[in-house]
């Protein structure tokens, strides 16, 4: 008798497994090469080699190697969105 007490009742709804989450599937904004460029020039910046453009001074900020890898690979023509501002 105890097992039928801890039961629960089914509701009689049949689920299919699938959840909608309201989201739309978008394309990538960045191309796997893109990131390749980007990887590169932060493993550059790491080894103390990556220098800024026109003054020719070592970059050490994170956020400048990442928009030196960008800038590289929109060059290059891969995938990136256009820089803002």
């Amino acid at each position: 008798m105890a097992s039928s007490a801890t039961r629960t009742k089914s509701t009689g709804k049949k689920t299919t497994g699938k959840k909608s989450t309201g989201r739309k599937k978008s394309a990538r904004k960045y191309s796997p090469a893109a990131g390749k460029s980007v990887e590169t020039e932060m493993r550059a910046m790491k080894q103390g080699k990556l220098k800024s453009g026109r003054s020719g001074k070592k970059v050490t900020s994170r956020k400048q190697a990442i928009a030196i890898g960008l800038s590289e690979a929109r060059k290059a023509g891969k995938k990136v969105p256009a820089p803002k501002g």
